[in-house]
């Protein structure tokens, strides 16, 4: 299992929509309209980073009480392979992207992941997520 930080690309990105209103909104545009920012999502974007940098020490005090993985977490076949011959089970617990590998199997995945708790994203097939379904906290 390998464990890597993470730093977003633009495909390593999820897409979040919310409702703004509209005073809100028209002073997103008037900033982006006096060149503060690119476009709303620039705005939007380092107002979130700001708010978390801000948070930075709940973040790391939680990660550490809760025993969070902080980045890419990725199973590969292999690796679940490895867990099921010696006979453990995971309970997996992951602050950014979990993965789970293309080819890995329903059964492979239920018979080596006892629960699944994913604080960002997870990506795996829509059977495997399936069949993790009442697993996936």
């Amino acid at each position: 299992m390998s464990v890597h930080e993470i730093r977003p690309k633009l495909n390593d990105s999820e897409k979040v929509t919310i409702n703004l209103g509209l005073i809100d909104l028209g002073q997103i545009d008037l900033l982006v309209q006096e060149g503060f920012y690119s476009n709303r999502t620039d705005l939007i974007r380092t107002a979130i980073r700001n708010q978390l940098n801000t948070h930075a020490d709940v973040v790391k005090q939680t990660v550490a009480r809760k025993s969070l993985v902080l980045g890419l977490q990725h199973y590969s076949r292999a690796d679940l392979e490895a867990v099921q011959a010696a006979g453990e089970r995971l309970q997996i617990q992951v602050l950014g992207l979990a993965s789970i590998g293309a080819d890995v199997s329903p059964e492979l995945a239920l018979a080596t992941i006892d629960s699944l708790t994913v604080l960002g994203a997870l990506r795996a097939s829509p059977e495997v997520r399936a069949a993790l379904a009442g697993r996936i906290h």
